[in-house]
């Protein structure tokens, strides 16, 4: 255990009643300096703390049940204050907006907002590029927040178990975006972009009412087919274009299955072989036909 180093001009008298410990050992972010907060001291933050400016882990998550009875209900605004952050973890707080100021952390790489009662994300969050990881599962999102297809860094995003009714055709902007939750939402339709995003290696998608995937799902080859991770990806939607056992089979079966389905719904396709008088299997029983007379 260490302690953070203060300036010595530091304003830092009202939290005399705070037991104000920085870990520097923390195994998952071993070298860095944090600070955690919770219980009594996460009801009565002192401003002071966010004189800080060393700070480069802030937690003030309740964590624990015993603690669940003290949360946060806003953000201070001296939150932008700490311009040396790189993770700050929110969740599980009655949270219900963040403070424009939050986007001047732009050294961040991980924020954690899960377990709150957000809906939209504050102007100007598009200047967090050095975001890798985004956590904001079980809240209030209706719509998804369009600033965040811009952040390119981003690698991780969890928007599941929120209210999710479409997704944007710029999803697809996020290139290094390489696992996307969105399990338990409303979704009914995927963007057909979504198939470009080959770096893609998870993609949970189950308990939505989804119908049928875009035309070239099957492409997400990168994506981890094994059946025990299908269940979590589709599993929950009333899937049928193609039925789940299709999916179960990998992303060739899916492909297989959408191309076929394609082309017997494509209507140039079927209305040139009407007006000639040749249906498709009328088209091939003449290319046995022929195949029978070449041989004779």
């Amino acid at each position: 255990m260490a302690y953070l180093y203060i300036k010595p001009k530091t304003d830092f008298s009202d939290t005399k009643n705070l037991r104000l410990r920085i870990e520097t050992e923390d195994p998952l972010f071993y070298g860095l300096k944090k600070l955690k907060i919770r219980g009594l001291e996460l009801s009565d933050l002192p401003l002071a703390v966010f004189n800080l400016v060393e700070l480069e882990i802030l937690d003030m998550s309740p964590e624990r049940e015993a603690c669940l009875n003290f949360r946060l209900v806003r953000v201070p605004k001296q939150i932008g204050r700490l311009i040396n952050l790189q993770v700050l973890i929110l969740d599980t707080n009655e949270l219900i907006e963040l403070p424009r100021e939050i986007c001047l952390l732009v050294n961040l790489e991980r924020l954690a907002l899960s377990n709150n009662n957000l809906s939209e994300l504050p102007v100007g969050f598009k200047s967090l590029q050095k975001l890798q990881s985004l956590h904001m599962a079980n809240n209030n999102f209706q719509d998804f927040p369009m600033e965040i297809c811009e952040i390119q860094n981003l690698g991780f995003l969890d928007m599941s178990d929120n209210g999710l009714q479409n997704l944007p055709e710029e999803i697809s902007n996020m290139k290094e975006l390489h696992t996307l939750l969105l399990f338990y939402n409303r979704l009914e339709t995927i963007p057909e972009s979504i198939c470009t995003m080959t770096s893609l290696h998870c993609l949970w998608l189950g308990n939505n009412f989804i119908r049928e995937l875009p035309r070239d799902f099957g492409r997400l080859v990168n994506l981890d087919w094994d059946k025990r991770y299908v269940s979590s990806t589709l599993d929950g939607n009333p899937l049928t274009r193609p039925p789940l056992e299709i999916c179960r089979m990998g992303p060739r079966a899916i492909d297989r299955y959408l191309t076929s389905s394609k082309s017997r719904m494509d209507p140039v396709r079927n209305n040139s072989w009407e007006r000639n008088g040749i249906s498709e299997e009328g088209e091939q029983d003449e290319e046995k036909e022929d195949a029978t007379e070449k041989d004779w």
